[in-house]
């Protein structure tokens, strides 16, 4: 079983999006009933950690993955696969982008599915999208890659202390290619030994279901923070006037830049 550990929560950390970062831990701690733990992963600071030592270059402002040539598009790319070292192999922790939008309390999704009888039973949990995005560039201008289970591992609760993450060293973090991470490929082919998380918990913005009210919103369509974005649908509207809400307070406090 599982050592119990306060919850933490792990968020994408890329400096070009502070904005995204700094309302996405707001609506966190916002919503929360009780206190989680709240850490960016910051590549600089996992690359000091010795932890992060993955090569890439830059061309024309896009990044490219030395590894299989591909391009990819935040500093947290791949070093959100660090969060069971992060968390020393133990208890359970969320990872999220920073690109979200929390609407409910998080808690609500630590009890639900880590209290589970069957819960150690998962190496993790996540929402399984059937996604492919019709886009080929992102709102920043970087190239929109597809792959096998995509936007599965944006919203991720690992059960850190599971025996299959053994697997995951640092090594394979730094030296497999982007889409073998991105598709768990430490993990059994098995899509039945992923556990599922509805997919309110990870509603994707044009793309998830109007009727489903969202417990936590992925903007991947570009999000309010960009001044070009236009939303698709009119909830995804009413998703970003709650973000803007939140953003306002925090730009009043001085607690975030001006966008």
């Amino acid at each position: 079983m599982s050592k119990k550990l306060p919850f933490t929560v792990y968020i994408g950390y890329d400096p070009r999006e502070q904005t995204a970062y700094d309302v996405c831990k707001f609506a966190i701690e916002r919503t929360a009933s009780k206190a989680v733990r709240i850490i960016p992963i910051k590549r600089p600071t996992v690359e000091r950690m010795g932890l992060y030592y993955r090569q890439f270059d830059i061309v024309d402002d896009q990044f490219i993955d030395l590894k299989d040539g591909r391009p990819f598009s935040t500093d947290f790319s791949f070093t959100r696969f660090l969060v069971p070292a992060l968390n020393m192999y133990e208890g359970w922790a969320l990872y999220m982008d920073s690109d979200m939008y929390m609407r409910t309390d998080i808690n609500d999704l630590f009890e639900e599915y880590t209290t589970q009888e069957y819960s150690d039973f998962y190496p993790l949990f996540c929402v399984q999208h059937d996604y492919a995005p019709t886009e080929t560039v992102k709102m920043d201008g970087k190239l929109q890659e597809n792959y096998f289970r995509k936007n599965w591992s944006s919203f991720v609760l690992w059960n850190c202390a599971h025996p299959a993450h053994q697997k995951l060293t640092i090594n394979e973090i730094n030296s497999n290619t982007g889409s073998w991470l991105h598709k768990f490929g430490w993990l059994s082919d098995k899509t039945s030994d992923i556990g599922k998380i509805t997919e309110d918990w990870n509603w994707l913005d044009g793309h998830s279901d109007v009727k489903l009210d969202a417990k936590n919103v992925h903007f991947t369509t570009g999000g309010p923070w960009f001044k070009d974005w236009n939303c698709q649908r009119t909830m995804d509207a009413q998703y970003a006037s709650e973000w803007n809400m939140d953003y306002s307070y925090l730009l009043l406090h001085g607690l975030t830049d001006e966008i």
